[in-house]
């Protein structure tokens, strides 16, 4: 049995003073940048551990030298990808102290970002994400939902918190597109197919009226007529999967990670892609590129008589 990694002792809380400077520091990246909640909470945990690691030695953050820096990487031994988080949070943290003129330097400048393996998105192949777009029953209301809520996320390869906060009047049902807020409240237009249409056309004619509730804009509701949870969305879709007979890892971005993937297999160019998802950096969106390559590389060794 493998020991487990001791956990490096920290302060009950940071100090005041590093508190606030965390506090501060994350308002202005919010203001510049729109971060997102969920970045936004990450960066406060992982600054914050470690300044409750450095009270014990009677070094505030925001006057860590890079000795600190890498004794409480050594000393914490995290995973490579929650260092190089922690990493990109101190060196925007001390940028800011720089550009705030509260230091001169940044002890983080040095620091060596953490090799990470290529990890590739779960998805499903085009067969897959059929049987998984069939398994909803559609005589039932909250079925139909089911289905239109699944067909609009592959359609439009939507985001699970995209997808439960859309409003009625985000879908133009004529025009065919959807209006979507994404991360930092960064808005796009994301065109959708004629089968989720229908589908979606159908549920708000036919379903979304028996659990609708009042004052309740949210296109996609619950039985009790509130707004979809990503949870119960989630558990939603591996219900249906398991329906389907897929056997298949999920995550609740599958489809979001299929849409992406069969595009580039059918020809589509990567800045297209990009702007569908709404990725602000184009490295973001070629993780695809190598799922696709790899699927034609087996579909090549399984089919071509030479391969």
């Amino acid at each position: 049995m493998r020991a487990e990694t001791p956990r490096p002792k920290l302060a009950d809380r940071p100090t005041d003073e590093d508190g606030a400077a965390i506090e501060r520091f994350l308002d202005r990246l919010w203001l510049e940048r729109g971060l997102s909640r969920n970045t936004q909470a990450s960066y406060r945990s992982d600054l914050s551990l470690l300044a409750r690691w450095l009270v014990l030695r009677g070094t505030p953050l925001t006057a860590a030298v890079e000795a600190d820096l890498r004794d409480y990487f050594a000393a914490a031994r995290r995973s490579p990808r929650t260092q190089a988080r922690l990493l990109s949070a101190l060196r925007q943290f001390y940028r800011y102290l720089n550009a705030d003129r509260q230091r001169e330097d940044d002890p983080s400048a040095r620091l060596e970002s953490p090799k990470l393996g290529l990890r590739l998105p779960r998805t499903l192949s085009e067969l897959d994400v059929q049987r998984l777009l069939d398994a909803p029953v559609t005589d039932d209301p909250l079925g139909m939902r089911d289905r239109a809520m699944l067909e609009l996320m592959y359609a439009s390869g939507l985001r699970v918190s995209e997808l439960v906060t859309l409003k009625r009047a985000g879908i133009d049902l004529r025009q065919g597109v959807v209006q979507i807020v994404g991360k930092g409240g960064k808005e796009r237009l994301v065109p959708t197919g004629e089968e989720a249409m229908h589908w979606v056309q159908r549920y708000v004619a036919e379903a979304r009226g028996e659990h609708a509730g009042a004052g309740v804009d949210a296109l996609f509701l619950t039985a009790r007529g509130e707004a979809m949870t990503r949870q119960n969305f989630w558990m939603r879709i591996k219900r249906h999967a398991l329906n389907a007979g897929i056997r298949s890892a999920l995550s609740p971005h599958t489809l979001r990670h299929a849409f992406a993937t069969h595009l580039l297999e059918h020809g589509a160019d990567l800045r297209s892609v990009q702007a569908l998802l709404g990725h602000a950096d184009l490295s973001t969106t070629q993780i695809y590129t190598h799922i696709a390559r790899a699927r034609l590389l087996e579909l090549h060794a399984r089919h071509h008589p030479r391969a």
